[in-house]
């Protein structure tokens, strides 16, 4: 599975590179072997009831990114990410980092669907390169991630050129109306204080890096719908910043509050990004080319914040490799599940059929002081449908 997963992080890194440079994120062996390996991994990728029950293992050793082999091949590389991956590795290593966290949320938050963000990596290619809905929402979520990463790398100390932000005016709107809606806190003083996250520096490490190939490639409608996209994404943590505060005075009396601004967690982020997916705009090119115009009636116009696509996405019911639909035979489907995840939706009217499966769980656990959880390994009986 680990082998898997790693495939499918190097077509998302796609989206930061250009696709000639990608072997270059594997040690030893290139993507022909993660090739190989998805191939092997695609199995139990879609029926991971199995593959909990240790029958299946996987081989093979995991991804290798080094930042500093991407620096050693900066000709391969858009001039700012070039200039970004010479002068600054350590932000190039927190850049990585984000795409692993944006792969983690984009399978999470389709785990449920046809598509499930996963996959053989020429399968997962084939649908970035389709201006569709899922290919929007892996382009808003990377940029999101890396903005999320960079940033918090920054509070945590780890790059040299930023550290904790320091805000300054007037306490947000909605946090003085917090405060007013706790008796005794509406007169409390406050002040900007504490470590809050420099999203701005976040926000601009993803652009430099996220949007240098595009904005290479001219403005045609994939570009400027990427481009947007991406904006999308990192609007969907600098926009929605929260505010924190602590509490300073005698007897816990909260004389003084100290407050900071800090980045959502990015499962939000995840959840606010998949209802956009949900109500993404299809557009067009406009006669000059030079800007998108909605198709269709829509109960609003499209914002910054919202998602575009200019193509249908394919249903993801069998496979195609020209789509890169693996299909959801052998997947695994809740058959009391009226909606999403149910097997009349995922399995695509075709039914699906009740297996008995012996897994392994841990059962029969204990707190020892101090500080550990032991547990036995129990083998239990599930009963899973899988869609035929």
């Amino acid at each position: 599975m680990a082998r898997v997963v790693g495939a499918t992080l190097a077509v998302f890194l796609l989206l930061l590179y250009p696709s000639n440079i990608i072997g270059l994120w594997w040690e030893g062996g290139g993507l022909a072997k993660a090739r190989a390996a998805a191939r092997g991994g695609d199995r139990a990728a879609r029926l991971p009831a199995r593959s909990c029950c240790g029958r299946r293992r996987a081989v093979g050793s995991p991804l290798v990114m080094d930042p500093n082999s991407i620096c050693r091949k900066t000709r391969r590389l858009a001039s700012k990410q070039a200039e970004l991956c010479v002068n600054e590795p350590e932000v190039v290593r927190e850049v990585i980092k984000g795409a692993r966290l944006a792969l983690r949320e984009c399978q999470h938050q389709f785990r449920h669907r046809r598509w499930n963000c996963s996959g053989h990596v020429k399968y997962f290619g084939k649908v970035l390169q389709q201006d569709i809905r899922e290919t929007a929402f892996v382009s808003a979520i990377t940029a999101a991630g890396v903005t999320h990463a960079v940033t918090q790398a920054c509070s945590m100390g780890e790059l040299p050129l930023c550290d904790c932000a320091k805000p300054q005016g007037h306490l947000p709107a909605a946090a003085q109306r917090e405060l007013e809606q706790h008796p005794g806190r509406g007169n409390t003083a406050w002040e900007w204080g504490g470590c809050g996250d420099d999203v701005q520096f976040g926000y601009a490490k993803s652009r430099q890096f996220m949007d240098a190939h595009w904005k290479k490639g001219g403005s045609d409608i994939r570009t400027q719908i990427n481009l947007h996209n991406n904006e999308a994404g990192r609007l969907a943590v600098s926009n929605f910043m929260l505010l924190e505060c602590k509490c300073h005075g005698l007897s816990g009396s909260c004389a003084l509050r100290t407050c900071w601004r800090k980045m959502p967690p990015f499962r939000d982020v995840g959840n606010r990004l998949k209802d956009r997916f949900d109500g993404a705009f299809k557009v067009m090119g406009s006669n000059d080319g030079r800007s998108l115009i909605p198709v269709g009636h829509n109960i609003k116009p499209p914002g910054r914040h919202d998602l575009f696509y200019s193509a249908e996405s394919p249903d993801f019911c069998t496979a195609n490799r020209r789509t890169g639909s693996l299909g959801t035979r052998g997947r695994l489907c809740n058959s009391t599940a009226p909606g999403v995840g149910g097997c009349d939706l995922l399995c695509c009217g075709r039914g699906a059929r009740q297996e008995t499966l012996s897994m392994q769980e841990n059962c029969q656990c204990r707190f020892q002081w101090c500080c550990e959880v032991h547990c036995k390994n129990c083998t239990v009986q599930r009963q899973v449908s899988i869609c035929l």
